[in-house]
């Protein structure tokens, strides 16, 4: 292995060919930006060459705002064998790396390009020297690698044969369909570094039989000096090896130097869940919603005895915290943590009360949050533990069409009433652009800022069936999350709203 290993991102360029993704200029510049300042990626592959004018915008203010921060020549765009019209295009949008795309399998090159080896080669040497003379780098991709390893080695070692000595920086071969196992990679991997050992080889892994990260490893290992990710293992299909997990195998599993900054990771992954409206899985690895939530009661007890449940993925990596999730499951244990966090203290008798609440809820499929918990134990044991400052008095909501919904809103803040009326682009963002004048414009105080929202309906169709809605917010630097049920989703949505609106009261008291 090498001692240190360099990391190309690909969101912008390999990601946004994920289906129904497209990302604005704003966000690709935004996104470029998160990646070499927050996260310190080596290298960032933003476009595919003559893709659109819109692509071209983007190209060209990444790389003058690249320039501006030194950082052009770790800017690259994917570019093709076609007489110099990529060449030209990544010149005029002002970037200095081209990603010339070459086939790496004779498959590849005798049935899409019609061509022999010889006349590819010829075709590549030439948009390198085009290249050179214009002042741009040039790496090449072997696309369709892994399957040239299998079928037609000869071809591999004859195409870089005839360009090794080339001026190419780096050599990127890609399991283009996904289909390589770790132990197959590594092989191909490491004949690859024996054979031409003056060569810089990046691997570039996709994810179709969930084997992308396990291949990065057998390719570091191997020996390759590159690895290509996303965020989110965005990509074609089943996506590329995800950048949170690759960072956690480097560091943990390989100890292997590399420049990600880890504790940016899962804000960098919640911004471009949000570009992409593609949400995170619950359970992916490092940046996944439960991936630090501990959820069995026997493991809040033994995290509670020296931390025996505890990894080396500690959250605190990764700018998160560890919770305890409260459900049937849960137990006393989880709790007690939760209560510890809300700063509430409860005797064993109404501990027991309180349990059998939570696994009562739980037995019903009703999730329960620790922003949750002042609500149950007002309820079971009838004393608030919370003051409710906030009453909705009045609310109504206008929906018609052709016209924008309207909500007007009559709400009781500490014995003092407060209306307003707003129209907006649903009925609740009506109801929360009424909301934030009272706050903003009546109270004169700072809102909340609705971070995400999520709804959950139970299958079977049935249009009476509840639905629980979470809402993530921030204030202040803090994130919590609150949950209505209802039947409306509209007013599960406004419960999970005035639950907000107290605890926001009382971390102000």
């Amino acid at each position: 292995m090498v001692d240190r290993i360099e990391i190309l991102d690909t969101t912008l360029r390999d990601g946004e060919q994920t289906s129904g993704v497209s990302f604005t200029v704003r966000e690709k510049l935004s996104i470029a930006r998160l990646l070499l300042d927050e996260l310190h990626v080596d290298r960032i592959e933003v476009a595919s060459a003559r893709v659109s004018d819109g692509e071209f915008e983007s190209v060209r203010r990444i790389a003058r705002w690249a320039e501006e921060r030194g950082f052009l020549d770790r800017v690259e765009v994917l570019g093709f064998v076609d007489g110099g019209v990529s060449l030209r295009w990544i010149a005029d949008a002002g970037c200095r790396v081209m990603n010339l795309l070459a086939k790496g399998s004779l498959r590849h090159c005798e049935l899409q390009l019609r061509k022999t080896p010889e006349q590819h080669v010829a075709d590549i040497c030439e948009a390198i020297e085009a290249a050179s003379a214009e002042g741009i780098a040039v790496n090449l991709y072997l696309e369709d690698w892994s399957n040239g390893m299998r079928f037609s080695k000869d071809y591999v070692y004859g195409m870089i044969d005839a360009l090794r000595d080339r001026p190419i920086a780096r050599f990127m071969i890609p399991d283009t369909l996904g289909v390589l196992a770790p132990d197959e990679c590594y092989a191909f991997c490491r004949e690859m570094v024996e054979r031409y050992p003056e060569l810089h080889f990046d691997f570039h892994a996709h994810n179709d039989y969930d084997l992308a990260v396990a291949n990065v490893m057998a390719a570091v290992k191997a020996g390759v000096r590159g690895i290509h990710t996303t965020v989110n293992g965005l990509g074609e299909r089943a996506g590329n090896a995800p950048l949170s997990s690759v960072a956690a195998v480097l560091n943990d599993h390989l100890k292997v130097r590399n420049a990600i900054v880890e504790k940016n990771i899962n804000h960098v992954s919640r911004l471009v869940e949000t570009y992409t409206g593609i949400h995170i899985p619950a359970n992916e690895p490092v940046v996944g919603e439960n991936v630090f939530t501990q959820c069995a009661g026997i493991h809040a007890d033994g995290d509670n005895k020296s931390h025996l449940y505890y990894n080396d993925l500690l959250p605190e990596r990764f700018g998160r915290v560890r919770e305890y999730a409260l459900g049937k499951t849960s137990g006393k244990a989880n709790i007690k943590k939760n209560l510890e966090t809300l700063g509430i203290d409860l005797d064993d008798e109404a501990m027991r009360k309180v349990t059998e609440r939570i696994i009562e809820l739980g037995d019903k499929k009703q999730a329960v949050t620790s922003e949750d918990l002042p609500y149950i134990i007002a309820d079971v044991l009838k004393q608030d533990v919370y003051e409710t400052q906030v009453h909705i008095l009045n609310y109504n909501l206008s929906l018609s069409q052709g016209l924008r919904p309207v909500a007007t809103l009559k709400i009781r803040i500490n014995d003092e009433e407060y209306e307003q009326t707003s129209s907006g682009d649903g009925q609740y963002d009506a109801f929360m652009r009424a909301l934030r004048k009272i706050y903003k414009e009546q109270l004169r105080r700072e809102f909340p800022m609705l971070v995400n929202y999520t709804v959950s309906i139970p299958p079977g169709g049935r249009t009476d069936a509840f639905v629980q809605t979470y809402i993530t917010w921030e204030y202040r630097g803090e994130t919590f999350k609150t949950r209505g049920l209802d039947a409306d989703q509209t007013e599960a949505a406004i419960k999970a709203t005035l639950k907000m609106l107290n605890k926001l009261e009382n971390m102000q008291a």
